[in-house]
């Protein structure tokens, strides 16, 4: 069962809009993963609507707003249908049905560091770096804390650390709080966004530190 989840503050801005686009991808993925957040999400989008629609305006304004109304209901519609298949990701061999969301991005190639492959969104967001990640069974990243955030949305498989186990579905916010090694037992693949580089802790990963700003 999915344990973690966008809180009610970051779906609210997702629905105005005032989140990076990384960040609205993540939690449209994850409202298409999660029936609780969904049903909070139709309620959320209500209440907005109804706050944007019940408010007071000048009539300036008012007039402005129905003449838009107006001349959206003269365009011509059409009830055509277009069919979109199901984008499948495969990794390890698995076939896995991506978040509509997540498909609709372009990925660019993988790179591989020993049992984890990683490919990046074209997304030009600056910092922000989103990312689709597996980690083949028996895989792990080393210890390491955050220096900006770190979201991971679990898109299938399993992975744990030192805070618990998670699942397909999983909305994973962490921070500089946060000391963490994940680890797969049989394999996961991730969504990720991050908007600074990782700073490991321990061992050889270490010798990355002075380079994470080029790598993360």
């Amino acid at each position: 069962m999915i344990k973690y989840h966008p809180s009610k503050q970051l779906m609210q801005k997702h629905i105005l809009g005032e989140l990076p686009a990384g960040l609205s991808v993540a939690i449209a993925a994850h409202i298409e993963l999660c029936d609780k957040c969904s049903n909070e999400f139709e309620l959320l989008e209500v209440q907005q609507a109804s706050a944007t629609f019940d408010a007071p305006c000048e009539e300036k304004e008012s007039f402005e707003f129905e003449s838009m109304i107006d001349d959206i209901t003269k365009l011509s519609m059409y009830d055509q249908l277009v069919s979109q298949e199901p984008e499948v990701f495969e990794y390890q061999d698995k076939r896995v049905q991506l978040p509509r969301a997540i498909a609709a991005l372009k990925l660019g190639s993988f790179m591989n560091a020993g049992k984890v492959s990683r490919a990046r969104f074209e997304l030009d967001e600056g910092p922000l770096r989103s990312s689709l990640l597996h980690i083949k069974p028996g895989g792990e990243i080393p210890e390491h804390t955050h220096t900006g955030f770190e979201l991971t949305l679990l898109l299938d498989g399993t992975f744990e650390d030192e805070s618990g186990q998670y699942v397909p579905g999983d909305f994973i916010m962490l921070d500089g709080r946060h000391n963490h090694s994940p680890r797969t037992k049989d394999g996961c693949l991730c969504f990720t966004l991050v908007d600074n580089a990782l700073h490991f802790n321990k061992g050889l990963s270490k010798l990355l530190n002075p380079i994470g700003k080029l790598i993360y």
